[in-house]
């Protein structure tokens, strides 16, 4: 799918991605009549597939000619193009299941065996939306950064901050020098550092996340490598990184975008740390061997230890 401005001129980059998660990630750039419309069609994309360009201008109160224009920014040329993408997509989610919870409210009374087929259901659905949105040449990008970096710092507020962690860990696990930086202070200490060849990460769901940009900003202008992990492409997050990875998130009771970004980031990071382990495959199984061998002991006392 191409992907156009609001005002439906010049395509500003190629997206390959699922309707429903692009409408949702493009949600915060639309204003007045195109965002009545975005939101209609997330709120209900089946009944959306169904209607007549009239109808859906009716639902949303705006004109043909505003649906129009969001089918253009959208990337369509038209409302027949937009009403079979939103059609196909909503028959693979009914398909696979995905299409009879989500989207309900879980109540406090609902048995745990209906929260975990929501939970399982909203989750799924975020992992193969996050595969469609997904830039697999950014990935590519950022995994050979990665691999030729000196350094790598990560910057994360809340959340974000564990899911950082959790890519630290596994990067010096195959000998990558990785930093999760969580304190603003401490992260724009290390950002002022940074040089030419190092990799700076920054994770926020929102991209608005102010520490976030500015410890990312730092580690930029000091001519790090900077990479945003973010669920909005025109956030400010991403507008300053030179590599975008997106995410789509799928919000249950309980748990709103920002809580359920968490799974759909740790698999793209997942995604990118075997890809760097790819490309610098020697090293980081030498340096994964000998990791597993130093604590292995450890492992072997606990297993064998008498109760």
């Amino acid at each position: 799918m191409v992907e156009r401005g609001v005002d439906g001129h010049a395509p500003t980059a190629v997206v390959d991605a699922s309707v429903i998660p692009t409408v949702r990630a493009k949600l915060p750039e639309f204003t007045g009549a195109l965002q009545r419309v975005a939101e209609l069609v997330l709120a209900d994309p089946a009944s959306a597939a169904r209607s007549t360009i009239v109808e859906l201008a009716e639902r949303s109160g705006t004109s043909p000619a505003t649906v129009t224009r969001f089918c253009r920014a959208l990337g369509f040329e038209g409302y027949a193009e937009l009403r079979l993408g939103i059609a196909a997509e909503t028959g693979r989610a009914r398909a696979a299941g995905w299409s009879v919870d989500i989207g309900r409210e879980i109540g406090p009374g609902d048995p745990l065996v209906k929260v975990l087929e929501q939970v399982m259901a909203a989750d799924t659905r975020a992992m193969h939306d996050t595969a469609a949105l997904l830039d697999l040449s950014e990935v590519e990008r950022a995994a050979q950064a990665i691999a030729g970096a000196a350094r790598v710092s990560i910057f994360g507020a809340s959340g974000s901050a564990l899911v950082g962690e959790e890519m630290q860990f596994s990067l010096h696990r195959i000998g990558v020098a990785a930093w999760a930086w969580t304190d603003v202070h401490n992260g724009l200490a290390s950002a002022a550092l940074s040089r030419p060849g190092d990799v700076a990460l920054g994770i926020s769901h929102s991209g608005q996340t102010r520490e976030t940009i500015e410890m990312l900003a730092e580690a930029g202008g000091h001519g790090a490598t900077t990479i945003a992990l973010t669920s909005f492409p025109r956030s400010a997050l991403a507008e300053l990184a030179d590599i975008v990875l997106l995410t789509a998130t799928q919000a249950t009771t309980f748990r709103p975008d920002a809580l359920s970004a968490r799974h759909p980031q740790l698999v793209v990071l997942d995604l990118l740390y075997v890809a760097v382990a790819q490309r610098t495959h020697q090293r980081s199984h030498a340096a994964f061997q000998r990791t597993a061998q130093a604590v292995d002991p450890h492992k072997s006392a606990k297993d064998g230890a008498t109760p």
